[in-house]
């Protein structure tokens, strides 16, 4: 099974199965870290249904919500209505359906270690960053849990911090930091035999 298949499965159970993996802390410190303000225009990408989204409305943003899976997005469009400021759009990681420099911040959480291409995936995000823009991303750390793989349909079991720095910079970022978010991705293993407990980077950049 691929990972657009996946998520196309678990979209009607993916906030109940989210909410046990990572804490909601983590949006907050992505959005803080940014320096979000009002009326700005920010991109969720691989947006699930609607993580990061959720506390960008909370700060005044208009949201440009990209997944692959169709079915994520109508779980998303369910929950926030008609009335919110997000734009859906289908699209994937290395062909993102948004204009070159029309981005004031781009977030990516938990999206990376799906992609084929990370370090394409994120010239790509960088792309769509306005001058000054930034892009934050929090992802899982390298780790060796295998069932996240064949289960989860993970394609990259985390990554080393000094290659998502690189990464950011080959894209054209500057002041680029790579850091701990301070918190634990967590998951056991469908037979209940392992538990996988990872730790979670922020990574931004700025254009």
């Amino acid at each position: 099974m691929s990972s657009k298949h996946y998520f196309e499965e678990v979209a009607p159970q993916w906030d109940q199965m989210r909410s046990s993996f990572f804490p909601e802390s983590i949006r907050e410190k992505a959005v803080t870290a940014a320096g979000v303000t009002a009326g700005a225009v920010a991109a969720d990408l691989g947006a699930g249904t609607g993580f990061i989204t959720e506390e960008l409305l909370k700060h005044g943003v208009r949201v440009i919500a990209v997944d692959q899976a169709e079915s994520m997005l109508k779980q998303m469009k369910a929950k926030f209505g008609p009335k919110v400021s997000v734009e859906y759009r289908q699209g994937d990681a290395e062909r993102l359906p948004i204009e070159s420099g029309s981005l004031d911040y781009a977030f990516a959480n938990m999206y990376l270690h799906h992609v084929e291409n990370p370090a394409r995936a994120i010239q790509e995000m960088a792309r769509t960053l306005k001058p000054g823009g930034r892009l934050v991303i929090t992802d899982l750390d390298e780790h060796t849990f295998e069932f996240l793989v064949t289960e989860q349909h993970d394609r990259w079991r985390g990554f080393k911090r000094e290659d998502v720095r690189r990464w950011f910079q080959e894209a054209g970022l500057k002041e680029v930091k790579v850091e701990s978010a301070n918190a634990t991705c967590c998951a056991d293993s469908e037979c209940k035999t392992e538990r996988a407990e990872v730790s979670i980077f922020l990574a931004i950049g700025t254009r």
